[in-house]
């Protein structure tokens, strides 16, 4: 079961620029910055409430969030929901008719498991799970 909104994904070309410009904004400084070398994008924490919001940029050509900013502009590229079982999720939305976009789940930002949920499915919004994970990832 989704069980909170965990956090919106905003896909960024300058990583500095954006996180200068959401410190100012949000009145605060970032809680956590972080590179994630399986994706090919450095992060960018806030939290903001109960929520979070992650600035991600990307670290090489061929990764997702380059990609995404070859065709579109900045802006919300994510809506991530945390649950207690991501792969009881994965197997209950494909079953449901949902495409979930991965396997398995994999290690994401912030001592996550992730795994998505494809905009075609999902009214045009690509939709992250997260699981909370007990052990750091130091990628």
């Amino acid at each position: 079961m989704l069980t909170n909104l965990e956090h919106l994904g905003l896909a960024v070309h300058d990583l500095d620029a954006a996180t200068a410009l959401y410190t100012t904004l949000l009145g605060q400084a970032p809680y956590k910055k972080e590179h994630v070398a399986s994706e090919g994008v450095d992060t960018v924490f806030f939290q903001v409430g109960g929520a979070k919001l992650e600035l991600l940029a990307g670290t090489t050509p061929d990764s997702a969030i380059t990609k995404y900013l070859s065709k579109k502009p900045e802006g919300i590229h994510h809506v991530a929901f945390e649950v207690d079982d991501i792969r009881a999720e994965m197997t209950r939305l494909r079953a449901a008719g949902f495409v979930v976009l991965n396997e398995e789940p994999k290690r994401g930002a912030d001592n996550k498991l992730v795994c998505f949920i494809h905009p075609k499915s999902a009214a045009g919004v690509l939709v992250e799970l997260c699981q909370s994970i007990s052990a750091p990832d130091h990628e």
